[in-house]
């Protein structure tokens, strides 16, 4: 058991009978008589919802171990993405929603941690920085001073923002997090 005020992000805790894992965690000390309180930010591991709640600083939770297994992405398939252990062959199926948004930056081979709860793959943790090919963009523009950026469409159909000497066929390093540029990729680096 641990206390509401011991909450990190990333941890897996049972509260309620749900398992949640910690997105963020913020603990902010009472004064006096007043009691501590967490502000935490949780995520169902059943059900992938997220919600964001403020829990007693002296509340015990009991904590669950998350188990990281270092996985390649195979393929996606009727809203379920399958990886499997280089090592072991074992393959585990995750659901698109458990992952989010950054599903659609998988790419068969690449490396991801798969966390589980027990047997049961919980959720995926993707590299923060990823190479990604543009596919369209417009053509760069010399001399143009009401944006330095435009819009780029991506190998796997996301758009983002991207500089104007951005060409399509270049490949750039995304922030996943953010989903924004960083840099160029030197050609042959890739």
């Amino acid at each position: 058991m641990m206390l509401a005020s011991q909450l990190r992000t990333g941890m897996a805790v049972q509260y309620e009978g749900q398992s949640y894992k910690v997105i963020a965690a913020e603990y902010h000390p009472g004064q006096g008589k007043m009691g501590g309180v967490s502000h935490v930010r949780l995520k169902n591991l059943d059900t992938g919802t997220q919600w964001e709640t403020s829990l007693r600083a002296d509340l015990k939770l009991e904590e669950l171990p998350l188990e990281k297994k270092p996985m390649a992405f195979l393929y996606a398939d009727e809203g379920f993405c399958f990886f499997m252990d280089p090592d072991t062959c074992e393959q585990a199926e995750v659901a698109q929603e458990q992952i989010g948004e950054a599903a659609k930056f998988l790419m068969p081979e690449m490396r991801v941690s798969v966390e589980f709860l027990g047997e049961k793959p919980v959720s995926v943790q993707l590299p923060g920085i990823i190479e990604v090919r543009v596919d369209d963009t417009a053509p760069p523009m010399h001399g143009q001073t009401d944006s330095n950026w435009k819009p780029a469409l991506l190998e796997n159909k996301a758009e983002v923002m991207v500089p104007q000497f951005i060409k399509s066929g270049d490949s750039i390093r995304l922030d996943l997090t953010t989903l924004k540029y960083m840099d160029r990729v030197k050609a042959g680096a890739r």
